[in-house]
């Protein structure tokens, strides 16, 4: 799994310039356009919260865990309609940033707690943050399934009978890279370059093979509901993202993205990891390997046997 460390490599820097971007309680999740993409970037990921909250029977009054809680899009959303959530992160200035905004957000690896220490929840959400629960160590050490396991078990016992789980995450998507061919000295344009790029852009994590990998790393603990593919709409998601740049160059926001561009600078002389994070963002490495199909992105619902 993803460090802490490794997890702050990326997000503690990469995410600031997203809420300049986007707003309070940033998403930096694909958004739920399912199709219709006259929908404003905005629309989609209220329909996305929607959605999940609808898809795990969240009612007023209820309790939420959502692990990899991110900016907190999705406890404020539980917030706004009258639930309690709890989030879960391993990066401290996503949790800073929570408290402040009043949300209930710890700063823990859901490895470390004990499920009886939380207690029970009506329903839990992980938005995103299953991409980075193998490294690719485990990967190579054949610790995959075990490790979803691991985190499955987790979710059942925090849940009652009958609970519901969602599930948003990146798998691969034709096929499973060999992590030993994606190296920075691919050539170029290749697959494996953009995969070796993105190893680094993303340290300490590994995909799942697919949405059957997981419903059946899930099955002892949860029974399948349904799924819905987001790999079109993470194509069209990083493009609004893209879009939304220009909302840097104002007058409100141009100077605190100037000074967050400024204090990364000792960090790019310094570090060549982050040299090769931003050619990553500067190749947009991510949406291309959606749009090449060496990755994709389920939705994914389940029950707690």
């Amino acid at each position: 799994m993803a460090n802490q460390k490794e997890i702050e490599a990326i997000y503690n820097w990469v995410d600031y310039f997203h809420i300049l971007r986007l707003g309070e309680y940033a998403d930096i999740t694909c958004a739920l356009f399912d199709g219709d993409f006259n929908k404003t970037l905005e629309q989609a990921q209220r329909d996305k919260h929607e959605s999940i909250l609808k898809g795990i029977g969240f009612k007023p009054g209820q309790r939420i865990l959502d692990i990899g809680c991110g900016w907190g899009p999705i406890l404020n959303a539980i917030r706004e309609r009258g639930g309690q959530a709890v989030g879960l992160t391993l990066s401290s200035a996503q949790n800073t940033y929570n408290l402040n905004k009043g949300l209930k957000s710890r700063l823990q690896d859901y490895k470390t707690i004990n499920p009886k220490e939380l207690g029970k929840f009506d329903g839990v959400v992980s938005v995103g943050s299953l991409e980075h629960f193998c490294s690719e160590e485990e990967f190579k050490e054949g610790k995959q399934n075990e490790v979803y396991g691991q985190f499955f078990k987790f979710c059942h016992d925090v849940l009652p009978k009958g609970g519901k789980l969602y599930l948003q995450t990146m798998t691969w998507g034709k096929k499973i890279p060999n992590p030993s061919e994606n190296t920075l000295k691919s050539p170029e344009n290749s697959d494996e370059l953009i995969l070796a790029r993105l190893r680094k852009f993303y340290p300490g994590s590994w995909l799942p093979s697919s949405r059957d990998h997981l419903i059946a790393c899930a099955a002892p603990y949860f029974r399948f509901l349904s799924s819905n593919n987001g790999r079109l709409d993470y194509i069209e998601t990083q493009d609004r993202w893209n879009q939304s740049t220009k909302n840097l160059y104002t007058l409100q926001k141009i100077f605190p993205a100037l000074w967050g561009a400024a204090r990364l600078i000792p960090r790019y002389f310094t570090d060549p990891d982050f040299r090769v994070q931003i050619s990553s963002m500067d190749h947009r490495d991510q949406k291309e390997c959606f749009v090449r199909e060496i990755m994709s992105h389920e939705r994914m619902f389940f029950e707690r046997k």
